[in-house]
């Protein structure tokens, strides 16, 4: 079996991580979402790699698919490989006196806990090169369960399978609409009193706890968008609706009015359930710590 093949290059490594994740979940669709990715093009990663593995990884059924004794033997092997090739990259780096820890930030890097986390970070480790990964609304692991970061700072609730998730803050809600918009001259409002609006949306495939939360819990009509700013020119230029956390300065043209009855958004640390690196942990005890203040 030529699992060998997968170790030289980064892009083959990548897709052992995607066969991992449809044997974990035993499903496309389940695994495409955790993967923050779309079913086709994990499907025709899967394929070619049982092309060059040469036999079915997987038996296929419209509800799901089961590991075939081959695939039962490569998710064992890809398991170690993975965890192999992170422990070469970590005793690399350090060999060359280069200790590097990737941080994804969803949307937020503005947020004063993000500038006290850094200064206290550095502090810490002066040593240590921290990478930083901005992503967009679509992911709110900010490609942890991809293997892009080793730590994200973002926002809950989203599906938190097989990952570890620290509370740092938690902030109000409320609902962004146009200044003009008869509502926004309102002191507060419920959700019931947004239910003939358009709201934003997130494209399809993205978390669906993630996308529920910021629909009120109820399924809404409305444009996808993937960034804050997509998501405020919407309210602008056609007066959709959406929500967001109170606190975050917005343009003369929009308003924000508190919803009484949306549980607050929470700012966590999260990373994947059981990595032991010092880096992360200290990262996770320092976070908690900024965002007190």
């Amino acid at each position: 079996m030529p699992i060998s093949r997968g170790y030289r290059c980064s892009v083959e490594l990548r897709t052992l991580q995607y066969f991992v994740a449809v044997a974990e979940e035993l499903h496309f669709g389940r695994a495409a979402t955790r993967l923050h990715m779309s079913q086709p093009p994990l499907s025709r990663a899967i394929k070619r790699l049982e092309a060059d593995v040469g036999a079915l990884l997987f038996t296929r059924a419209p509800t799901g698919v089961t590991l075939t004794p081959v695939g039962a033997v490569l998710l064992e092997e890809a398991r170690a490989l993975l965890d192999h090739a992170e422990r070469v990259r970590v005793r690399v780096s350090a060999a060359a006196g280069r200790a590097t820890i990737t941080v994804g930030i969803l949307g937020d890097g503005t947020d004063p806990g993000v500038a006290r986390l850094a200064a206290a970070y550095r502090r810490t480790h002066p040593g240590v090169e921290i990478r930083v990964r901005d992503t967009d609304l679509t992911d709110p692991t900010c490609g942890l369960r991809a293997g892009l970061v080793d730590v994200a700072l973002t926002r809950a609730p989203f599906d938190g399978t097989a990952l570890t998730v620290r509370a740092l803050r938690s902030d109000p809600v409320g609902v962004v609409l146009r200044a003009d918009d008869p509502l926004a001259r309102r002191d507060r409002l419920r959700l019931a009193e947004l239910s003939d609006r358009r709201w934003f949306q997130f494209p399809q495939g993205t978390d669906p706890v993630w996308q529920s939360y910021w629909n009120g819990g109820t399924p809404r009509e409305g444009p996808a968008v993937r960034a804050v700013q997509e998501c405020l020119q919407a309210v602008l230029w056609n007066g959709t609706i959406g929500l967001a956390p109170l606190g975050h300065d917005l343009p003369a043209e929009l308003a924000v009015v508190p919803l009484v009855d949306m549980p607050p958004s929470r700012v966590v640390a999260v990373w994947n359930e059981g990595d032991t690196n010092p880096l992360i942990r200290s990262f996770v005890e320092i976070a908690t710590a900024a965002y007190r203040r």
